[in-house]
């Protein structure tokens, strides 16, 4: 199955959906402008969509695979998540957000979130109630 996200004037994603391999093998291939086009007579576009823009289930074009409220960079030619925080920066190469601290290498027995006010990570142990920081300098967890 292929998958097309619809677009609106600002290129911000407002749907996903399935195509049939047949349709876009048919029309052009994967990533043409000929599919996208003929996609618009399968599946007609919403009141905000101007254009289908295909998206890659498996990131294997267009750098990730396309959701809701993200942005297409036609210019990356790449779908681009919506910022997490405001501290976090865009992997050019990847069009993937980054943390501005690296992501804990060790991830066993953690549930692990970004806290943006301190600018750190920060992980629960799942045998406790105990709350610890990540230290990127020795790697390790450290109590808080």
């Amino acid at each position: 199955m292929g998958h097309f996200a619809e677009l609106n004037s600002e290129n911000k994603v407002l749907r996903v959906v399935k195509a049939c391999n047949i349709d876009i093998v048919n029309n052009g291939g994967d990533e043409s402008e000929s599919a996208a086009k003929a996609f618009e007579n399968v599946c007609k576009l919403s009141n905000n969509g101007v254009k289908w823009v295909q998206t890659s289930y498996n990131s294997s074009f267009r750098k990730n695979y396309a959701g809701i409220d993200y942005s297409y960079d036609q210019q990356k030619d790449a779908f681009i998540a919506p910022k997490p925080f405001n501290s976090w920066i865009l992997n050019q190469n990847t069009c993937k957000w980054e943390a501005p601290i690296p992501f804990p290498s060790d991830t066993n027995s953690y549930t692990i979130q970004w806290e943006e006010n301190n600018q750190r990570w920060i992980g629960s142990a799942l045998d406790n109630n105990f709350a610890y920081k990540w230290n990127s300098v020795s790697n390790s967890w450290e109590n808080i």
